[in-house]
């Protein structure tokens, strides 16, 4: 085993990631001072040539965008969880392989979970990319059989269609001129990026449960609204919280990650960057 060992999280762009936070407070308070986390710009085109350059220091990797679906034909073996959801966040080199698996799943149902909103009846989604599908994921754990997806046009919603169909959940899909007669739920995940959900702040304001996955700036038009009518809101930042310390667990091989240190590091991040 080599001395030092590495992990980092890979997307493009990255700059703005808070992962390195995260795993690094997870390090610390773990005792790993040989384990080492970077952040590191890497697009589609470049991230075969960047894992066959990964050597036996190498112990894992965190994914976001554009990589969570280019990843699958460069892994070795990949969980049934991430099969279904036909998305890859972290990759695991054990035995000389690499091994995919999906926590975003795992840290939308924390992140429900932890703001008491972990049991809806029913649930509307906006917006039809990765995250989408692995909401869809963690709804079907929580126990729904069927959700309404809403995108911009009908073409938007086909690979999130086919996660539908993989875990076995009815998916109605709606575009957003019909947003308003699919509000009648318990909880609406948008899983837009940052803006994209301010127009439709004022009509998500009454439904019970709002979970927004943009972390940053925050308080989003669309968690305010809500917060000020009296529903609640769950942060994004509270979802990547939770998929890291899965990713730092899977990562190390120790069980129970240090989540409430990786918590402060993480908002304390998000702070100075609010002030700056």
């Amino acid at each position: 085993m080599p001395a030092e060992r590495r992990a980092a999280v890979l997307g493009s762009p990255i700059a703005h990631s808070l992962s390195p936070f995260l795993h690094r407070a997870a390090y610390e308070a773990l005792g790993l001072h040989g384990w080492r986390y970077d952040a590191i710009e890497c697009d589609e085109a470049g991230l075969p040539g960047l894992l066959a350059e990964m050597g036996p220091e190498w112990a894992g990797l965190s994914l976001t965008m554009p990589l969570k679906r280019a990843v699958l034909p460069l892994l070795d073996t990949v969980a049934d969880l991430a099969v279904e959801v036909g998305g890859v966040n972290t990759v695991v080199f054990r035995d000389g392989a690499r091994h995919g698996e999906n926590t975003d799943v795992y840290g939308i149902v924390q992140a429900l979970a932890e703001a008491g909103a972990g049991a809806p009846r029913s649930a509307t989604v906006l917006g039809g990319g990765a995250t989408a599908g692995s909401t869809l994921a963690a709804l079907r754990e929580l126990g729904l059989p069927a959700a309404t997806l809403v995108v911009r046009e009908p073409s938007r919603a086909r690979e999130t269609a086919e996660v539908a169909e993989r875990l076995g959940m009815a998916l109605a899909v709606r575009t957003f001129d019909k947003l308003e007669a699919v509000l009648d739920v318990d909880l609406v995940v948008s899983t837009l990026p940052s803006g994209a959900a301010d127009p439709y702040a004022a009509a998500l304001a009454a439904v019970p449960a709002v979970f927004d996955v943009v972390y940053a700036p925050w308080p989003t038009p669309l968690a305010r609204a809500v917060g000020e009518a009296g529903g609640t809101v769950v942060s994004g930042f509270a979802m990547l919280l939770h998929q890291a310390a899965r990713q730092v667990e899977l990562h190390t091989g120790l069980p129970g990650a240090p989540v409430e240190a990786m918590r402060a590091a993480g908002e304390a991040e998000i702070a100075r960057r609010a002030a700056g």
